[in-house]
């Protein structure tokens, strides 16, 4: 079974209650790739400033979280597309380089990299000839 596969099935989609219990809390839809070096997660969540992002490592769980403001001009007569929480927890394997973790966020998705330990990365093992 690979890191990744352990990722996905341990996901928690039941988010914690917000601190603002007026914001809806949603799922972000998540991504997730693996190579030899890292495990690549994608979270898109659009309208999300840097500032209002949130991202947590501890104890074996990762934590992604953000919340999209709106500023609206008047009252709202019809709204679809307001303020959210997006919320996510996930399982995250060990073999993980935490000192190494690295995010950005781009036109709404943000990009998580969590590289691996040299300890459980493949390597070619070198048959010597005897």
């Amino acid at each position: 079974m690979t890191a990744t596969s352990d990722l996905v099935k341990k996901e928690d989609l039941s988010p914690e209650l917000s601190v603002q219990p007026q914001l809806r809390v949603v799922a972000p839809s998540v991504d997730i790739y693996e190579n030899n070096d890292e495990i690549l997660l994608h979270a898109d969540m659009p309208g999300v400033e840097r500032e209002e992002m949130a991202i947590n490592l501890e104890n074996g769980r990762l934590t992604i979280a953000g919340r999209r403001r709106l500023c609206g001009q008047g009252a709202a007569v019809f709204e679809e597309f307001g303020e959210v929480e997006f919320r996510r927890t996930f399982a995250v394997p060990q073999g993980i380089n935490i000192g190494q973790v690295g995010a950005e966020l781009k036109e709404g998705v943000l990009r998580l990299h969590l590289p691996k330990s040299d300890a459980v990365k493949p390597r070619k093992i070198e048959i010597r000839q005897g």
